[in-house]
């Protein structure tokens, strides 16, 4: 009986799993078109954001910015937090050309990395 307990909550973690990283595609991409493109005060947050999800040691996250942003936009940063909680890849290699637009969001933001030590 053991054995099938702990078949159901592996496959129940493989479900919820697959459903964050499907989830966050289209989350992922959204915020990375804002960041590329948008205008508003939220923008920078945005890319600090992808700057995070991208490389979280040289760009940490406040968690508190999820509160300075509107709600769709905080809900699809909560969907991509919860894809990476499941580490099945990184969001960025999900899109298009996804580590090359990072990268210029990092760069368009006038975002630093860390120096080299």
């Amino acid at each position: 009986m053991r054995h099938d307990f702990i078949d159901a909550e592996s496959g129940a973690r493989d479900a919820r799993s697959l459903q964050a990283e499907r989830e966050s595609l289209p989350a992922f991409a959204r915020l990375l078109a804002l960041a590329e493109h948008g205008a508003s005060g939220q923008i920078p947050r945005i890319a600090w954001f992808l700057a995070a999800t991208y490389n979280g040691q040289a760009f940490p996250l406040d968690p508190f910015e999820l509160r300075a942003v509107d709600i769709a936009i905080s809900d699809d940063m909560l969907i991509c937090l919860d894809a990476l909680r499941w580490g099945r890849a990184d969001l960025y290699t999900r899109v298009p050309e996804g580590d090359a637009r990072v990268r210029a969001v990092i760069e368009r933001w006038g975002m630093r990395w860390p120096e080299e030590a």
